[in-house]
């Protein structure tokens, strides 16, 4: 018992140093959970992927858990740092490394990777050439316009003339059914909205409107292998449109996660519409607040621009709601130059939620190509 109470004082004090005080997959805070067979710290959600590799990692809790003094002795030589130092070692700028809410397969393929396939040890660029190719086309289930069901469209990827195309027909020589530029193009997961785990919203700009596109592949190495394509072909143009530009400056606009998603209810800007439930999505990089009919929607219905208070916008609790006697009944207003956008929540929670979002957008500074994104979406009213 001495021992164990021991052995279990140290691995906590282990835990607490730096570097071993996140997880060394996600990096969420405090990891109470080890691998004894690679030597590091990783939290909760990491560590069920962990269980799933038992030929190259085995978990243990750090808390409850049973630890001999041999293992204590492997993890006090090694930990995450020495780990990252090797599992690391060669991991390519663009590629995504999940964050501690970051979905399921992002995290999985991010470990898997890394201590299965072993990527980034710098033996081998096997993996820089399956992302890095100039050309990746597959087949993956796209989600229809019109009736909803997913089918089968094959995809091309073209870094020659920084391309995504989609056909719907097996014959090529018939054209594409798109061609969308990678230029203003976004990939993000979103398994829960589309319905399956493997799921990929990709976003972009078509005749200066807002289109989505819903993906997936069963394969889940399959799925992430094209989003990180697609964040090293985004990586590649930015670097050729912003030659100046650091590494640093370009990785948070290869893509994005959306600060803020859902239902929200809206008027016309007369205020004398009636409110009509729309899904909305709050892109803070583009300064765009964007709404569609429904959350799977390919179109957009409308975009609002958001800048800084210092040109005219701000965000506001309203008492318009109170008329309506309904479940909406939680206000906000959108004030710009030239006009004010109401909405209402179903609750106080939401409303404040969408409300601290918003002002973290308006609170930012603009960056020179604001101005020509905010003038394009005036141009279009």
């Amino acid at each position: 018992m001495a021992n164990r109470e021991r052995n279990k004082k140290i691995l906590l004090e282990l835990a607490k140093q730096p570097d071993n005080n996140r997880c060394a997959d996600c990096g969420a805070p405090d990891p109470d959970w080890a691998s004894y067979k690679l030597g590091l710290f990783v939290c909760l959600n990491c560590s069920g992927t962990h269980r799933n590799l038992p030929t190259v990692s085995r978990i243990k809790s750090i808390r409850l858990d049973f630890w001999d003094d041999e293992l204590v002795q492997f993890m006090k030589s090694n930990g995450n740092r020495s780990a990252r130092a090797f599992y690391e070692k060669d991991v390519p700028a663009f590629y995504y490394r999940p964050q501690p809410g970051d979905c399921d397969i992002l995290r999985e393929q991010w470990i898997r990777a890394k201590y299965e396939r072993l990527e980034f040890t710098g033996e081998s660029n096997l993996h820089r050439k399956v992302y890095t190719s100039s050309v990746r086309e597959g087949i993956l289930w796209k989600k229809q316009k019109d009736n909803g069901h997913f089918q089968k469209r094959k995809f091309v990827l073209s870094l020659k003339d920084f391309t995504l195309k989609y056909f719907t027909k097996e014959d090529e020589s018939k054209g594409p059914k798109d061609v969308i530029s990678i230029q203003d193009l976004n990939a993000s997961f979103q398994p829960q909205k589309i319905g399956h785990a493997h799921g990929l919203q990709i976003t972009y700009l078509k005749d200066g409107f807002t289109r989505n596109l819903f993906v997936y592949h069963e394969n889940g190495q399959e799925i992430v292998a094209w989003f990180n394509t697609i964040r090293a072909m985004r990586f590649a143009y930015l670097k050729t449109a912003y030659p100046s530009a650091s590494d640093k400056e370009l990785l948070p606009q290869i893509t994005r996660n959306y600060l803020k998603e859902g239902f929200m209810e809206k008027t016309g800007p007369s205020h004398r519409e009636p409110f009509k439930r729309r899904w909305f999505i709050l892109d803070a990089v583009e300064r765009k607040l964007l709404y569609f009919k429904t959350q799977l929607d390919a179109e957009e219905l409308g975009v609002v621009f958001l800048g800084t208070e210092k040109h005219g916008y701000s965000v506001k609790e309203s008492s318009t709601a109170g008329a309506r006697g309904n479940k909406w009944k939680c206000a906000l207003a959108v004030e710009t130059p030239d006009r004010e956008f109401l909405f209402m929540c179903e609750q106080e929670r939401e409303q404040r939620e969408w409300m601290e979002a918003l002002r973290q957008v308006i609170s930012t500074p603009m960056l020179p190509h604001d101005y020509t994104t905010e003038a394009t979406i005036r141009r279009r009213r």
